[in-house]
C-alpha cells in the first residue's frame, strides 16, 4: 500500500505497538474505563432497547437533515443567536479570526470541542497573536505538553499520573512528586483569571436542538459553562450532523453518552443554551454565534452506505473496544477522529486516496459495532470503504496481481497440490511475501505435504 500517509502509518504503528510502556498506560486507563462502563450499563433494566431508539432517532435526523438544520438556524435567529455556515476549516477559522478580532480580544478561553480540533483552531490563532486556552483538564495537559488530544472523550488517556506530574514540573515547577489533586487544583486556579478576562468563549455542542434552536453541551468540569457564561462573546462550532428534533430527546441521549463514555449514569453539568443574555439576565454573552461547520460532511452525507456514521454521538466507546487502537495508540491514525469511526470518516473527510489505508487497519472483530450506541454497523462501514478504494483503482497493482492469483490458486485443488510445500516456502524467501507479516513475527512455513495429500494417506491407511 503506498502513498505518504500509510507509511507513516505503518511506521508509527509499528513503534507504537512495541512500545510496552505506553501499552501498558492504555491498557491500565481503558481498562479503568472498561470497569466504570460496564457497571453503568447495568443500570438499565433494557440497554438494547434504549440504543435501538437512539438508533432510529439519529436515522430519523439524517434522512430529514436538511429540514432540522433549517429549523434550527430560524430557531435560533428568533432567539438572538448569529448563525454562521462554513463550508470547511478555512472559512470556519475566518469567521472566528474576524469575531475575534473585531472585538479585540486577545485571549479566548476554549471548553473541549473535537470540531475545533478538527479545523485546528488553537495554531491558528496562535499565528495571529492571540492566546486560546485549553480549559478541559485533560485538553490543558496536552496542550501543556504540545500535543494533540489523543483519544475523542479523554484527551490525555495516553499520561500516566507520573507523566502529567513530570510535565507540570518541567512546564510550572511543581513537585514531581504532586498527587492529582494538588495539579488538578493548581490548574483550577490559573485558569479562573483565564475565565475572568478572556474576550471570547468557544464551545462546541453535544447536539444542536432543533425546535428550539438551542445548544446542549455535556461536561464533568464546568469548564463548558464558564467558558460560554463569562466571556461577553460566546462561539459554538459544530458539525452539522449534531441535529436532535427536540430537547425532549435528551433523556435519551444524555445518560447513553454518559453510560457509553465515562459509565457515568449522567455526566455532572448539562447545560442547554439558547441564546445570549436577554435584559433581564446579569450575567451571561452579549452574542451568541453558532457556526455551523460542513468540512466533508455533505460529501460523507452524499455517499449512500457510510453516511451513517454521521449517526455518531462522539462516546469513544469503539475506541476503548477496538484491539487496533488499544495497541497504535490514538496518534498513529493522524486524524482527529481516531479508532474505528475514526477509520470509516477520515477517508470521506481528508480524501479517500490517502486515507484509505485506516479502513484496512482493523481486525474486523466487530466488538466496535456491538458496542455503539446508536448501533452504527462500523465493521461493515469499513468494509464498505475497502469496496470503494478497490472500485475507485486506489489499491496498489502488485495486490490486485496477488488476490487474483491467489483466487485461482485457492479455488483449485490441482493448483494447491500442485507444489511441494519446500517449493512454497522457497517461493516466499525469494518473493519477500514474509515480509507482509513484520519484522516481529516469522510467516508459518508450509508442511511437506497439502493437507488434501495427508487426508487420502490417511484414509487409504484406514
Amino acid at each position: 500500500m503506498g502513498g505518504t500517509e500509510n507509511r507513516n502509518f505503518l511506521k508509527d504503528s509499528e513503534r507504537v505497538a512495541f512500545d510496552y510502556k505506553h501499552r501498558a498506560t492504555i491498557r491500565f486507563n481503558i481498562s479503568k474505563y472498561d470497569a466504570a462502563v460496564n457497571k453503568g450499563r447495568l443500570r438499565y433494566k433494557d440497554l438494547e432497547l434504549a440504543k435501538q431508539k437512539a438508533a432510529i432517532l439519529k436515522r430519523k435526523v439524517l434522512k430529514e437533515l436538511p429540514f432540522y438544520l433549517q429549523q434550527f438556524e430560524k430557531n435560533a435567529k428568533a432567539n438572538g443567536c448569529e448563525v454562521k455556515w462554513a463550508v470547511d476549516s478555512d472559512q470556519a477559522l475566518d469567521i472566528i479570526y474576524d469575531i475575534v478580532k473585531d472585538c479585540g480580544a486577545k485571549l479566548i478561553v476554549k471548553s473541549k470541542s473535537m470540531t475545533t480540533e478538527e479545523v485546528d483552531l488553537n495554531l491558528h490563532m496562535q499565528k495571529n497573536g492571540i492566546q486560546s486556552i485549553e480549559t478541559d483538564l485533560g485538553e490543558f495537559i496536552v496542550q501543556v505538553a504540545g500535543e494533540k488530544p489523543y483519544h475523542i472523550v479523554t484527551p490525555a488517556m495516553h499520561k500516566s499520573k507520573k507523566d502529567i506530574a513530570s510535565l507540570f514540573h518541567d512546564k510550572f515547577n511543581l513537585s514531581e512528586d504532586s498527587s492529582p489533586e494538588e495539579m488538578t487544583r493548581f490548574v483550577r486556579g490559573k485558569l479562573r483569571n483565564a475565565f475572568k478576562t478572556a474576550g471570547v468563549g468557544i464551545t462546541g455542542a453535544n447536539f444542536l436542538l432543533a425546535e428550539e434552536g438551542g445548544i446542549a453541551l455535556t461536561e464533568n468540569e464546568g469548564n463548558g459553562m464558564l467558558s460560554f457564561s463569562l466571556p461577553k462573546i460566546h462561539i459554538v462550532l459544530a458539525g452539522i450532523e449534531k441535529l436532535l428534533p427536540s430537547y425532549k430527546d435528551l433523556d435519551l441521549m444524555w445518560p447513553l453518552l454518559a453510560v457509553h463514555g465515562t459509565g457515568q449514569k449522567v455526566t455532572v453539568y448539562n447545560s442547554v443554551v439558547f441564546g445570549p443574555a436577554n435584559k433581564e439576565e446579569r450575567g451571561g454573552p452579549e452574542r451568541m454565534i453558532v457556526i455551523l461547520l460542513d468540512n466533508g460532511r455533505s460529501d460523507l452525507y452524499n455517499t449512500v452506505d457510510q453516511s451513517e456514521a454521521l449517526a455518531c454521538i462522539r462516546c469513544g466507546a469503539c475506541l476503548n473496544a477496538c484491539p487496533i487502537y488499544k495497541n497504535v495508540g490514538g496518534y498513529t491514525y493522524n486524524s482527529v477522529y481516531s479508532g474505528p469511526i475514526g477509520s470509516v470518516i477520515t477517508p470521506h473527510l481528508k480524501g479517500l486516496k490517502e486515507f484509505q489505508h485506516l479502513s484496512f487497519a482493523s481486525s474486523l472483530c466487530g466488538k466496535c459495532g456491538e458496542v455503539c450506541p446508536v448501533k452504527i454497523p462500523l465493521p461493515d462501514l469499513l468494509l464498505k470503504n475497502r469496496r470503494d478504494a478497490v472500485d475507485k483503482g486506489l489499491r496498489p497493482i502488485s495486490e490486485k496481481l496477488v488476490m487474483k492469483g491467489m483466487g485461482k490458486g485457492l479455488s483449485s485443488r490441482t493448483m494447491m497440490d500442485l507444489t511441494k510445500g519446500t517449493f512454497k516456502n522457497f517461493l516466499v524467501r525469494l518473493s519477500g511475501a514474509g515480509s507482509l507479516v513484520g519484522k516481529k513475527r516469522m510467516f508459518p512455513q508450509f508442511a511437506p505435504s497439502s493437507f488434501s495429500n495427508q487426508w487420502k494417506k490417511r484414509k487409504h491407511k484406514h
